[in-house]
């Protein structure tokens, strides 16, 4: 009796002992099931912000793509106002050389006109120059001639037309031709003593200079023509 005692002590003590070494092993069991939870559980969360954060990138991109769009309409637009400016201004150009040319047409119309009608005036002035020379003008004739000359004068004065008759002023070769020089102490230097043919000028052009003779001087300034 007493060994089965001893038996029956022993054989309760392996259980207990076999019982408390289980116990740690579902514990172990239970933390190695936890972690793996946990991990998945983590991933979970990072790809969940990840999506997250997908979504506001993909939210903001259209709003992006307009940006681009009109910054490049912006562009686009002031090419276009810059075009317009430039043909707006190359317009302006071509209406004031028209109106320029237009007026040029006008004002020196009568140029080729005036250069085939000034021979006709010399005419008539000779012709009356000739006349007066022999005594004769009085005669009607001369008279009628006169007439038309300064009716014909009268009409270049309107039309703009200068006469350059420039005895006694200053040489000017911009409008003076010498013909040739002459002694003369009773003038100026280099002024004209003597007209052998009028000048005209057109609105300040110059048509046709005037033929002079003139006074020699100590530094004559033009050359003298034989």
């Amino acid at each position: 009796m007493p060994n089965s005692e001893e038996e029956k002590n022993a054989s309760s003590a392996i259980e207990d002992n076999a019982a408390g070494a289980e116990k740690p092993a579902d514990a172990q069991a239970a933390e190695t099931g936890a972690a793996p939870q946990a991990e998945a559980e983590l991933a979970a969360s990072e790809t969940e912000v990840g999506a997250a954060a997908d979504e506001e990138e993909t939210e903001a991109d259209p709003l992006d793509d307009l940006n681009a769009k009109l910054e490049e309409a912006m562009a686009q637009l002031e090419d276009y106002r810059d075009q317009a400016l430039r043909a707006e201004a190359e317009m302006q150009n071509v209406r004031r050389r028209a109106e320029r040319d237009v007026a040029n047409a006008h004002k020196f119309g009568l140029e080729k006109f005036l250069g085939n009608l000034v021979p006709v005036v010399d005419s008539l002035e000779k012709a009356i120059e000739a006349a007066e020379q022999a005594g004769k003008a009085d005669d009607p004739i001369v008279e009628g001639v006169q007439l038309c000359l300064k009716l014909l004068l009268d009409l270049l004065e309107k039309e703009n037309v200068k006469v350059l008759d420039p005895v006694g002023e200053p040489f000017d070769p911009q409008f003076h031709e010498a013909m040739s020089m002459i002694e003369n102490p009773d003038v100026e230097p280099n002024s004209v003593v003597l007209v052998v043919q009028k000048g005209y000028v057109l609105n300040e052009r110059l048509v046709r200079p005037a033929m002079v003779m003139v006074a020699k001087g100590e530094s004559p300034s033009i050359d003298e023509k034989a």
